[in-house]
């Protein structure tokens, strides 16, 4: 089989891939494990056990598990490997070196299946190992050292990047496709070296490449500061119309986060040719802070775009940058030139002012209500014979006016 490959590092470091340095840790989230504890049969063997087991030593060994009786392979010890920590790191290391390098193929998919837990106490020239077995002779291996490279990626960036950099690539999907899912979970843990691939990734003629590369942008906008501003704008950049369309997906995310870096790519968006990147440009411009004076004049913009769609989004938005008075100027500015007949509509709605050329009673609404009279006010009125806000009420007949019974009857 293949010779041992690569120097031994205690310790696992993630490293930038361009520059080879540690890759700062501040913003990134707290790593997970690659894999929960295998179950099996192992779980009901001692460590030295399943040591044994895993190297050979121990040709089977049969325990009691689940219920029935299990007679355990050097398969099973080394799926057990992941029990070994702590001071049995380093040997469940060396263990599962010399079973990656076995000449059973099934020994070397039960060490892929196994390598991410194992990496987590102890990693050098394990990743080595699981570059080659990815072009091993036997599918089975090839389809688990995919599996694997998938696993590990979010956990170990440098340990697998020009593994995952090669399968990201490949023509084969059973291969690319485990690379691809293992780059997007990438995202969650180390944005920065997400960037590092996308940014080569949008270099390349392969426009199916851009394509996938650019779908990743809207996982790491929140989180991987100015490069990704810069990929975004690229990739606004690019030839391709869907690579674009991705780009300007990430917009309106982009305006919660960092409003300024948004506005300038929207400026741009809201020019592309193709209609679905306006379209997203516009969804952007709904989510900005309309006080941003930036975003004003975008919108101001946009109300003469040569589009009509972008020119009615942009209109219909006016009414929230001004007050009437300027909404009227506006708009009579903008009928001028306009020549869309719903948007002249529109904009004809816009100039019209009700308190001079609309109804008494639309004229009347604009009028302002008579404040209240107070009640001690309205009590002295009325005493005095006269009607709050009215004319005076006529008096009331004195007693000595009103007719008496003794004169009705005389009548």
């Amino acid at each position: 089989m293949h010779p041992l490959i690569g120097t031994m590092v205690r310790e696992y470091i993630a490293r930038d891939p361009r520059t080879g340095l540690p890759i700062a840790t501040g913003r990134r989230q707290t790593r997970k494990t690659s894999k929960k504890e295998r179950i099996g049969p192992w779980l009901e063997c001692t460590r030295q056990e399943l040591h044994d087991l895993s190297t050979g030593q121990t040709e089977d060994l049969t325990v009691n598990w689940n219920g029935g009786r299990h007679t355990l392979s050097r398969v099973d010890g080394v799926q057990g490997l992941g029990r070994l920590k702590g001071v049995w790191a380093d040997r469940a290391h060396a263990s599962l070196l010399l079973a990656l390098e076995s000449d059973d193929a099934d020994v070397r998919v039960a060490a892929l299946e196994v390598l991410p837990t194992v990496a987590e106490q102890r990693s050098d020239e394990l990743f080595d190992w699981l570059s080659v077995l990815l072009d091993d002779d036997d599918v089975r291996v090839r389809q688990a050292a995919s599996s694997c490279l998938e696993q590990a990626a979010p956990t170990f960036p440098s340990g697998v990047d020009s593994s995952l950099a090669q399968e990201l690539r490949s023509t084969i999907a059973a291969r690319s496709e485990p690379a691809w899912r293992g780059l997007k979970a990438l995202t969650e843990t180390w944005p920065e070296v997400v960037c590092d691939h996308i940014d080569e990734l949008l270099l390349v003629d392969d426009v199916r490449l851009r394509r996938k590369a650019s779908k990743l942008l809207r996982n790491i906008v929140q989180r991987a500061g100015a490069m990704g501003w810069d990929l975004i704008s690229w990739a606004l950049n690019d030839a391709d119309a869907e690579v674009r369309r991705n780009a300007s997906q990430t917009l309106s995310s982009l305006s919660k986060k960092e409003p300024r870096i948004a506005i300038m790519l929207t400026e741009r968006a809201i020019l592309d040719s193709d209609e679905k990147v306006r379209n997203n440009a516009l969804r952007a411009i709904r989510s900005m802070d309309t006080d941003d004076s930036r975003a004003r004049n975008l919108i101001m913009n946009g109300a003469r775009h040569p589009n009509a769609v972008v020119r009615r989004s942009c209109i219909e938005m006016l009414p929230m940058l001004l007050v009437e008075d300027k909404l009227r100027i506006v708009a009579t500015e903008l009928l001028q030139t306009e020549t869309n007949a719903e948007l002249k509509k529109m904009l004809t709605e816009m100039t019209f002012d009700a308190s001079i050329e609309g109804t008494e009673a639309e004229k009347n609404a604009f009028l302002s209500p008579a404040l209240p009279v107070p009640a001690l006010e309205r009590e002295v009125a009325h005493a005095q014979g006269k009607a709050v806000g009215l004319g005076n009420v006529p008096p009331e007949p004195h007693l000595l006016d009103a007719p008496q019974d003794d004169d009705v009857q005389d009548a």
